[in-house]
C-alpha cells in the first residue's frame, strides 16, 4: 500500500521584504520540513522569528521570495484553489471573525466560503458549539460574549470547514488559564477523534507541550530545531539542578553563578538560598561546587529538576544566540 501522501509540504521557503529606502529583511531564510497527516506540530519562535510570516506564506496569503509549498500533494504555484479546500486557519486571534455576528452565523459563512451546503455544515457546526460549550451563546452577537468565548467561536470557524490541515496561530492568546486548559482538552480531543493535521504557532509553552507531539522552532527566519518533544525534554532531563544553600547568601556567589551559567535563577529566604542552574556535562556540576565551596557556604541539598518545554526552548535559543 503507498503511504499517504504528506499534509504539508515546504521546501526552501524565503521571504524578504525590500525597500527603496532600507535594507531588506529577510523574514523567512530557506525553511524546509514536512508534517504528516494527522501529525499535531507546534511552531515556536521568540517575537519576529518569522512564524506569522511561514504560514501567510504557506497560506497564500504573502507571496514567498523563492520556494516551494504542497498541501495534501497541491503545489501553491499551480493549484491554488485546491489549496485553499485543504487548509483553514486562526490568525490574529479573534480579529478573524465577525463581531456582528453570532456565533452560528459566523460558522455559516465560514463553512459557506468553502462551498459546503447549509444542510450539510448545520449538523458538525451544532456539534462544534456544543463541544466548544458556546451552545448558549449560538445566538448572541459575538461582540456580546466575553474574551475567551470569542476566541473559541475563532478556532471553531477554522475547523467548521473540515479541512484536513488547519493552521492555529495563538489559539489561546488572551485566555485566563481555566480556559485555555478547557480549549486544550476540546482540541485534543476533536484531534483524536477526527485525525486532523494542526499546526499550532504559540508563545504559551503549556499549549505546546499538551497538544503536539513535535515541534519545529525558528528564530531569524531560520529552523534552529526540529524535534519531538520528548526528545527536548530528555535532551535537559539530566541537566537541571536544584541547589540549596542553607547558611544564608552570598552576592559573589550569585555573582559567578549569573556569569557561569546563563539563565540560572536564584531565589531567598531568611537563612537559605536556591539556585536553579543547567549543568550540561560532568564538570559543570564540579565547577559549580568548587564556587560554592569558595564562598563558604554549605549545600543542604540537590535534586534534579524536572525540564519543561519553556526552558528547553529557552535553552536551545540562548545556545543559538552565543553560537
Amino acid at each position: 500500500m503507498a503511504s499517504p501522501v504528506p499534509a504539508l509540504e515546504v521546501a526552501g521557503l524565503t521571504k524578504t521584504f525590500t525597500s527603496r529606502k532600507k535594507p531588506p529583511v529577510h523574514a523567512v531564510r530557506n525553511i524546509s520540513f514536512t508534517v504528516q497527516q494527522r501529525e499535531v506540530v507546534g511552531l515556536l519562535g521568540p517575537n519576529g522569528a518569522g512564524k506569522t510570516t511561514t504560514i501567510k506564506c504557506i497560506l497564500g496569503l504573502m507571496l514567498p521570495s523563492a520556494g516551494t509549498v504542497r498541501v495534501m500533494g497541491n503545489d501553491l504555484g499551480r493549484e491554488y484553489r485546491q489549496l485553499v479546500r485543504s487548509a483553514c486557519a486562526v490568525l490574529e486571534g479573534s480579529r478573524n471573525i465577525y463581531w456582528r455576528m453570532t456565533p452560528r452565523e459566523n460558522l455559516d459563512f465560514f463553512t459557506g466560503l468553502y462551498g459546503i451546503p447549509l444542510q450539510r455544515s448545520r449538523p458538525y457546526t451544532d456539534h462544534l458549539l456544543r463541544v466548544f460549550r458556546l451552545e448558549e451563546k449560538r445566538l448572541s452577537q459575538v461582540q456580546e460574549l466575553s474574551s475567551g468565548m470569542k476566541q473559541k467561536v475563532a478556532v471553531a470557524c477554522a475547523l467548521a470547514p473540515r479541512t484536513p490541515l488547519v493552521f492555529l496561530d495563538e489559539p489561546t492568546v488572551g485566555l485566563d488559564v481555566e480556559t485555555s486548559y478547557e480549549l486544550r482538552e476540546t482540541l485534543k480531543g476533536l484531534v483524536k477523534e477526527e485525525g486532523r493535521t494542526i499546526i499550532v504557532s504559540s508563545h504559551d509553552m503549556a499549549v505546546i507541550q499538551d497538544l503536539c507531539r513535535r515541534v519545529i522552532i525558528i528564530k531569524q527566519g531560520s529552523i534552529i530545531v526540529d524535534d519531538q518533544v520528548e526528545n527536548l525534554l530528555q535532551l535537559f532531563r539530566t541537566r537541571a539542578y536544584r541547589f540549596t544553600l542553607s547558611n544564608g547568601h552570598d552576592v559573589h556567589l550569585e555573582g559567578a553563578v549569573a556569569r557561569q551559567f546563563p539563565g540560572a535563577s536564584i531565589s531567598r529566604t531568611a537563612d537559605r538560598t536556591e539556585l536553579e542552574v543547567i549543568l550540561p556535562g560532568a564538570e559543570d556540576l564540579y565547577r559549580f561546587v568548587d564556587l560554592v565551596r569558595e564562598s563558604g557556604l554549605f549545600i543542604a541539598g540537590i535534586n534534579q529538576k524536572e525540564p519543561d518545554l519553556e526552558e528547553a526552548f529557552l535553552q536551545l535559543v540562548r545556545k543559538e544566540a552565543q553560537a
